[in-house]
């Protein structure tokens, strides 16, 4: 097989071809590979289990322990904290090393499992909450950064795609891992379940992580002020998507929109960054990666209202609509896994095709969704086409995406670039959740409701979220011209 073409841009702008030999899965999850890739998918596996474990046990811990006006507060926190956590790593890696910073990600995530699971009142499970969010968003953004540091380049299009896989398995697996505990009344041992686990990785990579990393980083102070407007940015948005009033929503977005806009600002001159150097301009490579990212983020917000609208206009019982809506994940799954092997060859144009895809998808939602179905598959069978190219679309690009910020980011920012496409990501998931709360709201989705406010809100949160994606492909053209057209 032709060997894969990496190209990076060098600070002169001049381009660097390199040959690289074949790889294969049987290369990655053989031997000291495989336990490297064990152990950094297992993390993300376990922050994205834990986060539908919860999901699905907190009726129930409500119902044991009271505090239902905090109830959407344990999401809250948890997210906010992750991304502090994602925009931090960087700084654990280099304080710590690779296996240090992976040890205190599980100490951290751990603490917070057994302080959740021990909690008899709100303000405690909140607590709890925080510190599985940190420890969670460590684990995620180190999956990233380290699988540049153990693993060898022609590796790792393939250990991306691992890393995205576990997000499929995690659907799939933690709603019914949480369902069981709450069915018998036991969402404690819901929590407690996840230790084993987190002791079994931190175990893990004590034995196997290097203690330091063979790469050279700035050793930068904490970017506080940043930090402070991320973390303010995020509980305006969220705080906003908590009313139903409409304008309290849109002030909520338009404050954390200023706070983005005095972030790019301060990190244009500042000496400690949340991202790598003119990652706010598309002028660069960097800037234009890191906005598809976003973008490819929003496009599939529409996804937290679709098991909701399959049940009120097409019939659906709420375990097939939960399932259903889990096709977007499974789409993305597939993706990764096989775009893993097609980057080789076809790296920029994964790319561009990931986003027309996922535009498609949300094509097909705006034209199917919103009529009443009752069930029917004539139009069930295309609302899941759908989904499955939203998820599909993202899974296609994503490998190539998270490879071209790794060869572009400067020598000196390869930890900060790794953490920034998680802080990225997971503020874009934040922003979208949000917006996609706001325009079911004005559609109609709870006033009227029923059928004819289901209906609306299907057509709008398609037809709205449809721009991300057709956005995303114009600035993925941008990003194929800055990087060169092979992976």
């Amino acid at each position: 097989m032709q060997s894969s073409i990496d190209e990076t841009l060098s600070a002169s702008g001049s381009e660097t071809v390199s040959a690289q030999r074949p790889s294969g899965w049987g290369e990655l999850l053989g031997g000291r590979n495989g336990v490297y890739a064990l152990a950094l998918a297992g993390g993300v596996t376990l922050h994205a289990v834990n986060m539908y474990v919860a999901t699905t046990v907190m009726p129930s811990v409500v119902a044991d322990i009271g505090g239902l006006d905090f109830y959407a507060w344990t999401t809250t926190l948890f997210v906010v904290a992750s991304i502090l956590g994602a925009a931090l790593t960087a700084r654990l890696l280099n304080s710590a090393g690779p296996r240090g910073a992976y040890i205190v990600a599980t100490i951290l995530f751990a603490a917070g499992t057994l302080v959740a699971s021990l909690a008899s009142n709100m303000p405690v499970m909140l607590a709890g909450r925080s510190l599985q969010g940190l420890g969670g968003g460590f684990l995620y953004a180190l999956a990233y950064g380290l699988t540049r540091i153990v693993l060898p380049e022609r590796l790792w299009g393939r250990m991306i795609g691992l890393i995205s896989a576990m997000w499929g398995v995690a659907t799939l697996v933690g709603p019914a891992i949480g369902g069981i505990f709450a069915e018998y009344g036991a969402w404690r041992a819901g929590f407690w379940s996840l230790l084993p686990v987190s002791g079994l990785f931190a175990v893990l990579a004590l034995t196997t992580l290097p203690r330091a990393s063979a790469h050279r980083n700035e050793r930068s102070a904490i970017p506080v002020p940043q930090l402070v407007l991320l973390t303010a940015a995020v509980l305006a948005v969220s705080a906003g998507s908590l009313s139903p009033e409409t304008l309290w929503q849109l002030t909520g977005l338009a404050a954390a929109l200023l706070m983005i806009g005095l972030i790019a600002a301060i990190e244009t001159r500042a000496t400690a960054r949340l991202l790598p150097k003119r990652s706010f301009t598309l002028a660069t490579p960097l800037g234009a990666l890191y906005l598809v990212i976003a973008l490819l983020m929003l496009g599939m917000q529409p996804e937290v209202f679709v098991p909701y609208l399959l049940q009120q206009l097409h019939g659906q019982s709420p375990l097939w609509a939960g399932y259903l809506a889990a096709l977007m994940s499974i789409g993305w799954t597939a993706a990764t896994l096989l775009s893993a092997r097609w980057q080789e060859k076809s790296g920029a144009r994964l790319i561009v095709a990931g986003p027309a895809l996922t535009l498609a998808g949300l094509v097909l939602l705006a034209i199917f969704l919103p009529a009443h179905g009752g069930g029917s598959w004539p139009l069930l069978a295309p609302i899941c086409l759908g989904l499955v190219l939203i998820g599909f679309g993202i899974g296609l690009a994503w490998p190539s995406i998270v490879t071209r910020v790794y060869q572009n980011a400067p020598a000196t920012e390869q930890d900060l670039a790794a953490g920034g496409m998680t802080t990225v990501q997971l503020f874009a998931i934040a922003f979208g959740t949000a917006s996609a709360g706001m325009v079911a709201n004005v559609a109609g989705i709870a006033t009227p409701g029923g059928l004819a406010g289901a209906s609306h809100a299907a057509l709008w949160l398609a037809v709205v979220f449809a721009a991300a994606p057709a956005f995303a492909i114009a600035v993925a053209f941008k990003v194929v011209r800055l990087t060169g057209r092979t992976s």
